[in-house]
Order: structure tokens, then sequence, then C-alpha cells
């Protein structure tokens, strides 16, 4: 891959095996964004942590293979390298069996860490890691060095606790979640689920967030500021799976975002992205930035 420009971003969090029903794929919300963001030319690196076992050298060797570094992916001699049991259903919503404890629960603080943190312009970080006190510690000392800090919400019952995610959104300048999460915050924090416009005042007002951007799967996304809101309508195609696609968006959204292009860009290229993704089986699959380009110039053909 050939980096353009000098933004670097850092994802911090699990890196694990997609258990499909068509067999195992790489996967983990932090690694699923950077390896797109790889592919559209952002340099990006991944904090985590595998076991020493064969599946885990399976993962380092696959990001090898695309010129993503390794060197700050931490190898557990107690854990096993997470997988996760992904089913499918009859509406192409995805659901998880995430085994715990795994490896990256435990990824230890390193004193380099703050050289790559302070140098990188965005920190990516979940809400699922956070469900181990470890991870979790960590994450918080490396959230005091970020300039930028995007949370990419992952509510995955039970692996979460409402003060956690408290705690995380506070830390936030910006906030990527789904529709179902916009909801299911309002219903944490407020005690009542509302609307979309409810819980995005809520996360506005309660956090000061300047950037919240909520994806509605075939309905498309917004991304709000606090002072104007942008939509993009969804496009349709024909589901392998939606596993990665929300991941894969906030790559195309951030990736669009560092190079400076409009609210309407970032969300257009994002959404083309997710629906690219889902056309596929995994997280991760593999394309060229011509293969996006072309498909994306297809479907907005089509909607003419």
């Amino acid at each position: 891959m050939v980096y353009t420009g000098n933004k670097k971003v850092v994802c911090f969090g699990e890196v694990l095996w997609d258990m499909l029903p068509t067999g195992k794929k790489p996967g983990g919300a932090p690694m699923n964004v950077a390896y797109h963001l790889n592919r559209l030319g952002i340099h990006s690196t991944i904090i985590s942590r595998i076991g020493m076992d064969r599946e885990g050298e399976e993962l380092k060797g696959f990001l090898a293979n695309i010129g993503m570094p390794t060197e700050f992916i931490q190898t557990d001699e107690r854990y096993p390298t997470s997988k996760v049991l992904a089913h499918i259903g009859a509406d192409d919503e995805v659901t998880y069996d995430i085994v715990a404890p795994v490896a990256w629960d435990f990824i230890r603080y390193e004193h380099g860490f703050a050289r790559l943190i302070e140098d990188a312009d965005v920190l990516v970080y979940g809400s699922l890691v956070a469900r181990n006190a470890t991870s979790c510690d960590t994450l918080l000392q490396l959230l005091d060095k970020a300039r930028y800090r995007l949370f990419d919400v992952n509510l995955r019952a039970p692996h979460y606790a409402p003060d956690t995610i408290d705690l995380l959104l506070h830390q936030a300048d910006a906030v990527k979640l789904n529709i179902h999460e916009l909801h299911e915050l309002s219903g944490l924090l407020v005690n009542r689920p509302g609307n979309e416009s409810m819980g995005i005042r809520l996360l506005q007002d309660r956090y000061g967030l300047e950037e919240i951007i909520v994806t509605k799967g075939a309905q498309g996304a917004s991304y709000y500021t606090p002072q104007a809101r942008h939509d993009c309508s969804g496009i349709r195609v024909l589901v392998k799976d939606t596993v990665g696609s929300g991941d894969s968006f906030l790559a195309g959204f951030l990736a669009q975002k560092l190079r400076g292009e409009n609210s309407e860009n970032m969300l257009g290229f994002a959404t083309g992205l997710g629906a690219y993704v889902a056309t596929q089986v995994g997280a991760c699959p593999p394309y060229s930035r011509a293969d996006l380009d072309r498909f994306i110039w297809e479907k907005s053909f089509e909607a003419t």
C-alpha cells in the first residue's frame, strides 16, 4: 500500500476471527477500521493482543501480508486468540457469540504507546474492549494522550456496563453508532428510549460532542454537528452478509474527513464503502480503490 499524505490513525481494541457459516474471516471492529483505512491509503496501526497460538500467528500474518504494522500487537501466554461465532439472520442482521476472557481483554500499557498516540491524528476506540479492567485501564491512559478521539460504540450485551459507556462518551470528541445503539443509549442514560432527535440532543448536551455519526443500514446515515444535520440515503445491494459493514463505513468517513472533504462527500463515500462490503463475504474483503470507485459510480448511476 502506498500511503497518501501523512495522516495517521491508531485503532485500539479487539482482533479476532469471525466464525461465519462460510468459514473463518479476520475481524474485530478496530481491526476492520484499520484494514479499510489501509486500503484507502491512510496509515493505520492497531494496538491489540493475541494468544500464543496458531490463530494469533495467522492474524498477524494476514496483517503483515497487507502491509500493516504488527509491532503493537501483544502476545499473551495464558489467554487464547479471540474467536467470535457470527449468526446471520433471515433479515441479514448479525448476532455474535463473543467468548470471554480472551487475549485482547488483557492489553497492557507499554511506554511505546505514548509516542504512537501522540504522533497520530486520530485514536479510534470501541466499547467492547473496555469490558475487562486491564484493557480498559490501558485505553484510558491512551485517551489522555490522543489529539482526537473517535468512539465507535459497539453495544454487545452482556459485554458492557452503563458506567463504562458513560465514561468513554465523556472522553470522546466524536461518536459513531447505529440507530439501534442510539435508542439503547437513550434508555441507558435517561431511563427512557427516545427517537433519533432526542437521542442526538441527549449526547450533544450531556457530552458536548462536536460530531455524531448515525448509521441506519439500508436507510442510509446521518451526520450531526451542533450547527447542522446532514443525511445520506442508503444504497440498494444484494447482501451477502453485513459483518463489518459499519466498520468499513467508519473507515470511509474518517478517510474522507482526514482529506478535508465536505460532509456530503464524507457521508456518500462512507455509505458506498459500507454497501460494497455488504456485497462481500466477511468484514475485510480484498478490493482496490478502483473497484470501490467503480461500484459507487455504478450505484449512483442506478439511482438517477
